[in-house]
């Protein structure tokens, strides 16, 4: 579904478009490297997809190249010109919304369950996962195909006994496959930022049976608010985490780096049924 479309470089000196500090931004000019990214979700044909922070429309053009319907959440006000040149382009495929993705009820724009797909800008970017992570389940979103700084991604597909591992991993991964698709120099961007990035590729799971996202979340809060000392004191405000341990044999002498998703899920389950009464004190 290819389009005669001017080079995106000339589009963005029409515009004035400079890349803003403030919101973010960095573009990609790589057409290859687009049309990579718009491929990890698989075959778009006819897909809703929604783009948050599609800037001058670089990977826009992908999506729709793709056979994508795109619905593109922009704040910069300045890039609407450009972006409804693209929707010119490809009648009927491109609806632009503009304002601030964290403010707007995305779920009521879609029928049905859209992939998510974007180079987010990396000062919201973070936020927005951990919204669409903490939705209902299964969620309002097909898959995530997401861009972040290369820390951010590493801190997301992380496990146990790693460096990066810590609440974000298990919030990613307790419901979800993640992975890194694909890693991005910073010499990709216009203008470069000081870091590497990667594409983040998530798909959600069916989520383990009798385990509440508030009880794992309160857990976790804890584990790794005092992530250097022993379990047995990092969790002792948290009601019932202690009899769970040892009900389900994880010794107290432990930190919470080298608990892994399966053993965090299990001990949120085991909280919840004491709570419940199911489980003998």
């Amino acid at each position: 579904m290819s389009v005669d479309l001017p080079p995106l470089r000339e589009v963005i000196a029409r515009y004035g478009l400079n890349a803003s500090k403030a919101l973010g931004q960095n573009f990609l000019f790589d057409g290859q490297l687009l049309a990579r990214i718009a491929a990890v979700p698989g075959d778009l044909t006819d897909a809703e997809v929604l783009e948050v922070g599609p800037g001058p429309g670089g990977l826009t053009r992908a999506l729709l190249a793709a056979g994508a319907r795109v619905t593109a959440i922009e704040r910069d006000r300045r890039c609407i010109p450009a972006l409804a040149e693209l929707g010119d382009a490809y009648p009927g495929r491109l609806r632009v919304i503009e304002g601030d993705a964290l403010a707007i009820d995305a779920p009521a724009l879609f029928e049905g369950r859209p992939h998510i797909v974007s180079n987010l800008p990396y000062n919201v970017g973070t936020a927005l996962l951990i919204g669409w992570l903490s939705a209902d389940w299964q969620p309002w979103w097909r898959s995530l195909t997401l861009m972040f700084q290369r820390e951010v991604a590493d801190r997301i597909v992380a496990t146990a006994n790693d460096d990066a591992y810590g609440r974000l991993a298990i919030l990613s991964q307790w419901r979800s496959a993640a992975r890194i698709a694909m890693p991005v120099h910073r010499s990709a961007f216009t203008p470069p930022p000081k870091v590497m990035s990667a594409v983040v590729h998530l798909v959600p799971t069916d989520p383990p049976a009798g385990v509440r996202l508030p009880v794992l979340e309160r857990l976790t809060a804890a584990a790794f608010g005092q992530r250097r000392k022993m379990l047995r004191q990092s969790l002792k405000g948290v009601t019932g985490a202690g009899d769970a341990m040892a009900v389900l044999g994880i010794e107290p002498t432990r930190r919470a780096e080298t608990v892994t998703i399966d053993e965090f899920v299990a001990l949120a389950r085991t909280m919840d049924r004491a709570s419940d009464g199911s489980v003998a004190q």
